[in-house]
């Protein structure tokens, strides 16, 4: 079968989390995200009206554990140099631990949240300067320059208010439990092309990007999902032109792979129960709602 259509992307993300208020806080002080709309157990956030993220709350709610399938960390994609600085100056004033890596196709800073959500943030180099040999994408872990960042953000030459205009979620990370599960499902069932491979970890995309999922077993080979009651991704999103959704349903069909159909798109989980919703909707608040109800 061919590769899924190109112009595939990713959406917004839904995370479960012990405290709405903490995490509302965090998210806004530390990373810039603006808060477009809340009741009293979910809010949306995201970047010039844009939601990216859902936080469902679920009191009492365990901290992400390290060795179970789930989330590894989403990823905000920051259009430029300087808003990476930016977004690097924020997390120093809000004097949060952060990891760094300079992957020659990317520079990315790490951090988690309250609830040990794991997310990067990072700014892409340009495609043409990205190294690619016999189908796979040329990525390193290098130090990042962060003085660099600084420097770029400094020069720009403006304050920045928060996630800018053009921030988007760039990929997807999970743990998985087995990979050669996982090359079966995102690869051979739903379509993205293979651009990484090694016995621990698989990097997969759309389009010739250099990954919009990402998947290891590093800690949790043969592990089982995280229990319902724990912080965690709730769901996440996978955009896809209209024409391209009856071709995601005919993937899914043929891989024996149940979904549901509903007005916004097909609804399935992955063999370790993370839950995906493919939509070719540009509503992304009601994308986001519904992200936010599955369970």
């Amino acid at each position: 079968m061919s590769s899924i259509h190109p112009d595939t992307a990713l959406g917004p993300v839904a995370l479960q989390v012990a405290s709405l208020e903490r995490a509302i806080s965090f998210y806004q002080e530390a990373l810039g995200f603006q808060l477009i709309k809340r009741n009293e157990a979910r809010a949306l956030l995201g970047a010039a009206n844009i939601p990216l993220l859902v936080l469902r709350e679920r009191r009492g709610s365990a901290p992400v554990p390290v060795e179970a399938t789930g989330l590894y960390h989403f990823a905000i994609l920051v259009p430029s140099q300087a808003e990476l600085g930016h977004a690097l100056r924020r997390l120093i004033e809000a004097r949060v631990p952060i990891g760094q890596g300079d992957h020659l196709v990317s520079e990315a800073l790490y951090l988690s949240d309250p609830d040990g959500n794991g997310i990067e943030i990072y700014r892409d180099r340009p495609r043409e300067t990205w190294s690619w040999r016999n189908g796979q994408v040329a990525m390193a872990t290098d130090p990042v320059d962060l003085e660099g960042l600084l420097r770029a953000a400094q020069q720009e030459g403006k304050v920045s208010a928060g996630l800018p205009e053009g921030t988007v979620i760039g990929h997807v990370h999970l743990k998985v439990g087995d990979i050669p599960k996982a090359k079966a499902f995102y690869h051979g069932i739903l379509g993205f092309d293979v651009v990484a491979e090694m016995p621990s970890a698989l990097f997969v995309s759309a389009g010739g990007y250099h990954h919009h999922l990402g998947l290891n077993s590093w800690h949790s080979r043969n592990r089982p999902p995280a229990p319902a009651d724990a912080a965690g991704l709730r769901a996440f999103t996978i955009t896809v032109p209209d024409e391209a959704l009856a071709d995601v349903a005919q993937r899914l069909e043929a891989g024996v792979v149940a979904y549901t159909k509903t007005e916004l798109g097909l609804l399935f989980e992955d063999p370790w129960r993370n839950r995906i919703l493919v939509t070719s909707s540009a509503n992304f608040i009601a994308v986001a709602e519904l992200a936010a109800t599955l369970d």
